[in-house]
């Protein structure tokens, strides 16, 4: 046998035993416990999504998973663990539009690109901002927000959850459609942001219902509509901004699994059809819809499609409000 064919026959050996070993592995998994990273702190938005999902998720797959808050930089710390993290199964990211779309378009020397170095999963859920103003602006209705920003030009404060965000994008639309101005202000949750409102220290922000309604059912703010391009069959009282006589607003929030590029594709698969399981699980629905999310469930190829799609639609957004990561 001369040198040549050996090798052939060597390299060829090897990556059959490597394909076999993946597809026992893929088989066999999972023989310990899942990570779930959120790149974000506990009691945010993805926070209670993955714990409500976790739950029904665990028992379909026969092994605990565990929920590894990660926050920073916008979502970009935890997401970038996640994309060098072994692609073995046990690692996987729950995140949300920015880290996953926006953030490539922000960021001149990402980390990361979630394109590239992530696999999709699972369009796991979605929920529309609640627009909410303070008290103290004495209105009660989109025109009558919109018009106080038109009279005192400059003069008002808007909170996000970070720049670059869907509640950050979301509002510059508004100002855009509106030729209005208010000075942006990002905090690292939507906790935080709903809390500078109530205190004054911003007039209005475009937030998750789940931090913004129970606020608002008290008194302490005023939630005035929803950002969805319909209205919302959880918040059926509030008004589109659509409705509200602003046309082509849409801007909402959404939730996916993503996994470390090399991640087995039967692993991936599985965890995919999953996920897409336990959201359809009545019990998990109906906490899932108590704190204002609409359960999706995709497979991964419709993942890509749909983050594809987020790319072309929000990049000519924030190069046009020359929007920069450090503002």
């Amino acid at each position: 046998m001369t040198l040549a064919r050996l090798c052939f026959g060597t390299a060829f050996s090897a990556v059959a035993m490597a394909v076999t070993a993946m597809s026992a592995h893929a088989q066999d998994w999972p023989q310990r416990p899942i990570r779930i990273v959120v790149p974000f702190a506990a009691g945010s938005s993805p926070d209670i999504l993955a714990r409500i999902v976790n739950d029904k998720l665990a028992a379909r797959i026969g092994q605990p998973l565990i929920v590894d808050n990660k926050p920073g930089a916008g979502g970009n710390t935890g997401t970038d663990q996640v994309s060098k993290a072994q692609p073995d199964g046990y690692t996987f990211l729950l995140s949300v539009n920015a880290p996953l779309v926006y953030n490539t378009i922000l960021y001149k020397n990402l980390p990361y690109d979630p394109f590239k170095d992530l696999v999709p999963v699972s369009l796991a859920a979605t929920t529309p901002n609640v627009c909410a103003v303070s008290n103290s602006m004495n209105v009660d209705s989109v025109k009558g927000w919109l018009d106080a920003m038109k009279r005192n030009p400059g003069k008002f404060n808007f909170a996000s959850t970070g720049n670059g965000s869907i509640s950050h994008l979301g509002v510059e639309l508004v100002k855009a459609k509106t030729n209005s101005f208010a000075v942006h202000i990002p905090y690292a949750s939507s906790g935080q942001a709903v809390t500078a409102i109530i205190q004054g220290d911003v007039q209005y922000a475009c937030l998750p219902p789940v931090t913004v309604m129970p606020q608002a059912k008290a008194g302490r703010l005023k939630a005035l509509a929803v950002t969805s391009a319909e209205r919302s069959a959880l918040l059926p009282e509030l008004p589109t901004l659509r409705e509200s006589g602003l046309p082509d607003i849409q801007a909402v929030p959404w939730f996916a699994y993503m996994a470390p590029k090399g991640t087995p594709n039967d692993i991936v698969q599985r965890m995919s059809r999953e996920i897409a399981a336990a959201l359809k699980e009545p019990e998990t629905v109906k906490r899932l819809q108590t704190a204002y999310f609409d359960p999706v469930g995709s497979t991964p190829e419709a993942l890509n499609k749909f983050m594809t799609e987020e790319l072309r639609r929000w990049k000519p957004v924030i190069e046009r409000a020359g929007i920069k990561p450090d503002n």
